[in-house]
């Protein structure tokens, strides 16, 4: 009905998508921690979230899966509390918690009663400064963490193949490295290293706070500065100083062969720019090129010929990774069905850039595409929790409130001839990522011996 009413409507969904969302107000305490508030009266629940501009893509070297690990650890004692003791009480408030790590940001968060909202930024600003690093605590989650590398990679052949590929397209920036952290420094992770992490970059100056749903601007604000406002800024707060990549300038390829895979595939892989403060226009052009080349759906050009055409595909897509700190990814993927060696699959992905680049974009499947992009961020709206993670993602990867807020217009601007200009622009660089992955070859038969009459 939805879908009808906003074809009917000539997509006016936008008014009222902001009236679902309610009003974004943002300020500053005292302390330099940035809050940002998101009203929706709709449910007395809020989400409270608090995002430390730091990842792992900022740890020091040798230490690959301190940042997570960290993460692991706020859920242990504090002056306060008893480990663990955050989670249950939560959970005794009818609520939900949980944490996560990227390369660029660290979060955590709790889904609430409105009228819980003072108790979580209590047990919050808490950890944010009193956390107790308890040795035996320290060596049990050093074990969980590699156990949790072993379950999620290690029996993994894809998450193995993408570990590499992605350490094979970052020649020299950190977001090469796996955010839970390469095995072998993983396993000599200290209290020191987490202390030091800790120490360095969790502070309220290095913070934002997000809250979203049945609060006003008021309310957050009374709260924040009373649970947040005391705690004191760092004067040392580190620069995120990255080292930056050079040229590329030769293709590199990653073939893995893993006795698990099921389905053997190939995936190209190029840098591509981001979001730029400021400039969001050749991030929002690839977005579309990404829909339109390998997008979810039978009308992407990679799906509709590869899989329904030519039948010469079980899945192919393309992916871009808009919202970084630094430059990231475009990829593309293609699992040729059996029969279809990947050398063959390899070509087929270079025929359809040649197919795009030289047939250009349809018109009324732009449209399609543009309105399924407008909706997408309209949908986003209306689920405060998702709504308060995507702010949190673009403020701690370095955009601003105003990039924010003109992201869904930077989307309605893109013509077809920016979307054509951001691929030829894409594609020209000739050095990528080729990456197969696959079965071991099966070993040749050995030779039987022939038999000589005499």
């Amino acid at each position: 009905m939805l879908h009808r009413l906003a074809l009917a409507l000539g997509l006016t969904l936008t008014p009222l998508a902001a009236q679902a969302a309610g009003e974004v107000e943002e300020f500053f305490l005292d302390n330099g921690m940035q809050v940002v508030v998101i009203e929706d009266h709709r449910t007395p629940a809020v989400t409270h979230m608090v995002w430390y501009r730091v990842g792992a893509a900022d740890e020091p070297p040798g230490q690959s899966g301190i940042a997570h690990f960290l993460e692991h650890l706020m859920f242990k004692a504090t002056d306060d509390m008893a480990s663990g003791q955050f989670s249950e009480v939560v959970e005794a408030n009818g609520g939900s918690d949980n944490a996560f790590t990227a390369w660029d940001y660290t979060g955590y968060f709790q889904r609430v009663a409105a009228d819980r909202l003072g108790l979580m930024m209590q047990m919050e600003a808490d950890r944010m400064r009193d956390l107790v690093f308890d040795p035996v605590e320290v060596a049990t989650e050093r074990s969980v963490i590699l156990e949790e590398r072993a379950q999620r990679t290690d029996s993994s052949p894809g998450a193995l193949f993408n570990e590499q590929m992605r350490a094979a397209l970052f020649l020299n920036h950190p977001y090469g490295i796996p955010i839970i952290g390469w095995r072998h420094e993983m396993e000599g992770l200290t209290l020191e290293n987490a202390r030091a992490f800790y120490e360095t970059w969790y502070h309220p100056n290095n913070a934002i706070l997000i809250v979203a749903g049945d609060v006003t601007p008021e309310e957050v604000r009374a709260l924040a500065e009373e649970h947040y406002g005391p705690i004191p800024a760092s004067a040392a707060l580190p620069e995120r100083l990255r080292p930056t990549e050079p040229p590329h300038i030769a293709d590199r390829r990653v073939i893995y062969e893993d006795e698990r895979v099921a389905n053997p595939y190939v995936s190209i892989q190029m840098l591509a720019p981001v979001r730029e403060p400021g400039d969001q226009r050749e991030a929002a052009a690839l977005v579309y090129l990404a829909e339109l080349l390998g997008g979810g759906g039978p009308s992407a050009l990679m799906s509709r010929q590869l899989q329904f055409e030519e039948e010469r595909s079980l899945y192919a897509a393309a992916f871009y990774d808009s919202t970084s700190v630094d430059p990231s990814g475009f990829s593309l993927v293609n699992v040729p069905v059996p029969g279809v060696s990947l050398e063959e699959a390899e070509a087929d992905i270079w025929r359809m850039v040649e197919t795009f680049l030289e047939q250009g974009i349809d018109a009324d499947h732009f449209a399609r595409i543009q309105f399924q992009i407008e909706a997408g961020e309209i949908y986003e709206e209306d689920d405060t929790q998702g709504l308060a993670r995507s702010w949190g993602v673009e403020l701690t990867t370095g955009l601003t409130v105003a990039d924010v807020e003109g992201w869904t217009a930077a989307l309605a601007a893109v013509t077809p001839e920016d979307v054509m200009d951001a691929a030829r622009r894409l594609f020209d660089d000739p050095s990528t990522v080729t990456g197969y992955l696959q079965r071991p070859a099966e070993p040749a038969p050995e030779a039987q011996p022939t038999e000589v009459n005499q």
